[in-house]
């Protein structure tokens, strides 16, 4: 089915050059096609704020339960019980309550001391040095140790399963990612669960083996141990990929931007909105897909069962109605509240740990370099058709 328009836009999620700065095309989208068909792909778009904030509020219309990315939905796939972001109720809530014990505000707060260490560990070693490189030297480094800590992954181990856990995320450039049964890589974590279960210790891992809980059918429980292998890849590839991008954007757009970088050196309490504000400019996801459960009118056209939905919050951050003169970076802004981390009942449960992250590694980068240019003939964009950022960004060091 095609919709009537006008416009002649194309966007394509794939596309690398559209990727390499989707914004024109954004904006092209909300103001000419705010409901988009893609042909070639076989989709449909919104990409205005409140048409992706409806989206994320109506779960029994746009429903998660089929994948949250277009390639997991067409292969049609049975998801592993407890992809919570891949998930419908009553399962979703039911997992959803169970991992909020282990990110909850106070654990998480907790947290502030050792992601500082982490920092000093990757940042002390290049003070003094003509660049570094936000990626590599911190990017990759910082969350992955965070996340280590948390599921009690030795440090030995934690670059190898960071490498396995991208590598799966990891597309051609052009090329939607290639899917199968077991698209997670859920292995690599089975031998860290047998010890676990023997040796317990203070970790999210040993929290999720004794956890109990009621099932749909009403079961007091523990998880299956197929259940908990998928918990805790799902956390290590969420808790790696998106806040790395973070990470990077955060050079990047500073970089572009040295008025309000100094601006954060000399008032080191304008950085959470500054973090706050990277988040809505360069949203490390710029899109989630959902399947249409039913028949839903959009802007005077149905969208019928069965289709393909992509919700844009890329877009959507950048949209004047909500954020005035949206293309536009600025720490100091107050309107609008970004849609980032998702909304409603799959509103991103590793937000405020992300947030912490970012918050303390843009705080420990100023700390040692106030000022830093992005070397671009260098940088590259990474392959993912998932999200979207920096594999290197280096910097040079006055």
């Amino acid at each position: 089915m095609t919709i009537q328009s006008t416009s002649d836009v194309y966007y394509d999620p794939y596309d690398v050059d559209i990727d390499a700065d989707p914004y024109p095309v954004f904006r092209r989208l909300r103001e000419e096609a705010p409901l988009y068909y893609n042909g070639s792909h076989d989709f449909y778009a919104v990409s205005r704020f409140a048409d992706v904030e409806r989206g994320y509020l109506d779960p029994k219309t746009f429903i998660s339960g089929r994948g949250g990315i277009i390639e997991l939905i067409r292969a049609n796939i049975a998801m592993p019980s407890g992809v919570l972001i891949f998930e419908d109720p009553p399962v979703h809530t039911i997992h959803r309550r169970l991992m909020s014990r282990v990110f909850s505000p106070n654990r998480v707060a907790a947290l502030e001391p050792q992601i500082r260490e982490f920092c000093a560990r990757s940042l002390d070693p290049l003070v003094g040095a003509e660049e570094f490189d936000f990626i590599t030297d911190l990017g990759a480094q910082m969350p992955m140790r965070v996340i280590g800590m948390l599921l009690g992954i030795p440090e030995q181990d934690q670059e190898s399963v960071r490498d396995k856990v991208d590598a799966n995320l990891r597309t051609e450039a052009g090329q939607p990612m290639k899917v199968s049964e077991n698209f997670l890589p859920t292995d690599m974590f089975a031998e860290y669960i047998d010890w676990r279960a023997d040796h317990p210790s203070d970790d999210i891992m040993t929290e999720l083996l004794q956890a109990e809980f009621e099932d749909e059918a009403g079961i007091v429980r523990r998880l299956t141990r197929e259940e908990l292998l998928t918990y805790i890849t799902v956390i290590a590839g969420a808790g790696n990929e998106t806040t790395s991008r973070l990470i990077g954007w955060t050079g990047k757009v500073l970089a572009d931007h040295p008025d309000q970088r100094q601006e954060l050196v000399e008032d080191r309490s304008l950085v959470p909105s500054a973090i706050e504000e990277l988040l809505r400019f360069e949203t490390p996801a710029p899109h989630a897909a959902r399947y249409v459960a039913r028949d839903v009118e959009i802007y005077g056209e149905t969208v019928p069962e069965g289709s393909i939905m992509m919700l844009l919050p890329g877009s959507a951050n950048h949209d004047d109605r909500c954020f005035p003169d949206g293309d536009t970076f600025d720490i100091h802004r107050s309107q609008g509240k970004p849609l980032t981390f998702g909304y409603g009942i799959h509103l991103c449960l590793g937000a405020a740990l992300a947030r912490l992250e970012g918050r303390v590694a843009l705080e420990e980068v100023l700390n040692r370099f106030p000022t830093w240019e992005v070397d671009m003939d260098r940088a590259t964009l990474a392959p993912t058709s998932t999200v979207r950022g920096w594999e290197t960004l280096p910097v040079f060091l006055p």
